[in-house]
């Protein structure tokens, strides 16, 4: 896939050199000329360019047009937001993957803006944080579908009425808005099946719609 990046700081180069070696062809813009000639030498493989992504006409000579996927990575979220709408909205970019990098603006990283995936490095510090200490709570780990999806974890607790009542996934009646992806036990992956038992200490993954964190809190939290 061609892939372009916007910033070439710590991210946006680590982002680069991982796709660079999954064989992707990889064009990264970076603003600061300086920079942007260091990188050439640093990043081999990868094409830089210096250049203001939040400028058409930059990403035009950088032919996001023909780009299967753009990363807004600068560490600026107002020019991430430039960018994913720009090359959503004027280039037609399929796929538009954002950083975050304040956690209160995340509100404004959706399909509006052009976003298609967000990635908030503060809110995923933070679920980590929550993931250590809150058994019985609802963690979500992630936003998909321009929001409209999560991708929530639970660890439940010897009070969850799943483990209390020795349900299989089957016999929860999960509604179609939500569905258990995995299961971690023992710090082992499990395939969720439908003659699955819940355990205390599971840690459940689940992906729901944004309007169905009842129907997790009725089945897995006590």
């Amino acid at each position: 896939m061609k892939v372009v990046i916007a910033g070439g700081g710590s991210v946006g180069t680590s982002i680069a050199l991982d796709l660079i070696d999954r064989h992707h062809v990889v064009t990264l813009m970076e603003q600061v000329g300086e920079l942007a000639e260091k990188l050439k030498t640093m990043l081999p493989g990868v094409s830089v360019l210096a250049a203001d992504a939040c400028e058409y006409s930059s990403l035009a000579a950088a032919d996001v047009r023909s780009a299967d996927v753009m990363i807004a990575a600068t560490g600026d979220d107002e020019d991430n937001l430039v960018i994913s709408w720009l090359s959503k909205q004027e280039f037609g970019v399929p796929r538009v993957i954002s950083r975050i990098n304040n956690a209160r603006n995340e509100w404004l990283f959706n399909e509006s803006w052009g976003v298609d995936v967000s990635v908030s490095t503060p809110a995923l510090i933070t679920s980590l944080v929550d993931e250590a200490v809150e058994i019985g709570s609802i963690i979500e780990l992630m936003t998909l579908a321009h929001g409209k999806m999560r991708l929530i974890e639970v660890t439940l607790d010897a009070n969850s009425p799943a483990v209390i009542q020795n349900l299989t996934l089957d016999e929860l009646r999960l509604p179609d808005a939500l569905r258990v992806v995995a299961v971690v036990r023992n710090e082992q992956p499990l395939v969720p099946s439908s003659s699955m038992h819940f355990l205390e200490g599971d840690h459940v993954v689940l992906m729901a719609r944004t309007d169905a964190t009842q129907d997790c809190t009725t089945a897995f939290i006590a």
